[in-house]
């Protein structure tokens, strides 16, 4: 295949907690494969496919932390739809933030019809398995959507990592992609804009020094492997009630920012502090961004997965239409699909 030439593409783009997801309902091209996750393995290598993401995600019609997905057909009737999730640099297994951005544009677009008891279920397909954006409405007006994502756990506690700034200490988790956690304080750093090259610098560093390990290898699914992002986090004062107050940015990809405080990043989170016992069922995280948006994370399940004691997290946000778009591509631009500059 090649790219997607001057054919029009029709997008309609969110915000959740202000990181942007860019939807495309009817992608141009075919998308190969019988289950969604199979359809991201063949994405990475169909240059019809990847041409298309690079169209949408490159500039001058996105930039370097863009993000978005086409959507797909589900795995099966049990789900509404599928999502092939995409960023500059390839196609991820998970990602919570769109998960939510999804539900509000089914309900929004009327593909999945408002239950009349104000909570309506979308149920999604993504790489990583099936997770459900559990929409919240008062009549017409959405107020909030909970991710419910698939189990996720802690693989590695307390785990050395060679870096710049000497041996940093780490957790690895699973959230639908596999995160290592770094606390901030222990670099001397703070999650605040001015820190903003330093943070995205360390995330990488320790990213790839972890990512070709066997520390980054999915327990079950070798589809699922490679270490996706850098969780650097430091705890804030705990709330009235006792609960859990950190600030974090998941740097991810290759030095990708997540603005929000990151959807499948959260159910990583969670899954430490659980193993941590310093969440518990019934307890609330409050998770804020670097640009000072906030998620709030619970444990609705405890479970067991790929023989790791594990949890369900629901991460609740909000996501916000920015608007619609149809994008073009001239043949005679010499810029081609675009370009990239970090």
């Amino acid at each position: 295949m090649t790219e997607p030439s001057n054919r029009p593409v029709r997008t309609v783009d969110y915000h959740t907690a202000g990181e942007p997801f860019r939807i495309v309902a009817e992608p141009p091209v075919p998308i190969d494969g019988d289950t969604v996750a199979n359809r991201r393995v063949s994405a990475v290598d169909d240059a019809g496919v990847d041409g298309l993401r690079k169209l949408l995600c490159f500039e001058p019609r996105g930039h370097a932390d863009m993000y978005g997905g086409f959507l797909t057909p589900p795995d099966d009737d049990g789900a509404h739809l599928g999502v092939l999730f995409w960023h500059k640099d390839g196609f991820s297994t998970a990602c919570g933030h769109g998960t939510i951005a999804l539900g509000v544009w089914a309900v929004e677009s009327g593909l999945v019809a408002p239950s009349p008891t104000g909570v309506t279920d979308v149920v999604v397909d993504v790489p990583s398995g099936r997770v459900t954006a559990r929409v919240h409405s008062d009549g017409d007006r959405i107020g909030a959507v909970d991710f419910v994502n698939v189990p996720s756990y802690r693989l590695a506690a307390d785990v050395t990592v060679n870096t710049s700034r000497g041996p940093l200490t780490v957790d690895i988790a699973f959230g639908g992609a596999i995160y290592a956690h770094l606390d901030a304080a222990s670099v001397g750093l703070a999650v605040t804009p001015e820190h903003y090259q330093d943070l995205i610098a360390l995330g990488r560093e320790i990213k790839w020094k972890l990512n070709d390990t066997p520390l980054a290898r999915h327990p079950g699914d070798p589809r699922l492997s490679g270490i996706y992002g850098t969780i650097i986090y430091e705890d804030l004062p705990a709330t009235e009630s006792g609960d859990p107050h950190q600030r974090n940015v998941t740097i991810f990809a290759d030095g990708e920012v997540d603005r929000s405080p990151c959807g499948s990043g959260t159910c990583s989170r969670v899954a430490v502090l659980a193993a941590q016992g310093a969440l518990a069922p019934g307890q609330t995280l409050v998770h804020d961004s670097i640009v000072g948006t906030r998620f709030h994370a619970t444990i609705v399940e405890e479970t067991v997965a790929e023989g790791f004691p594990a949890v369900i997290p629901q991460v609740t946000g909000m996501a916000y239409r920015t608007g619609r778009s149809e994008f073009e591509l001239d043949p005679d631009d010499p810029l081609g699909a675009g370009f990239v500059l970090r």
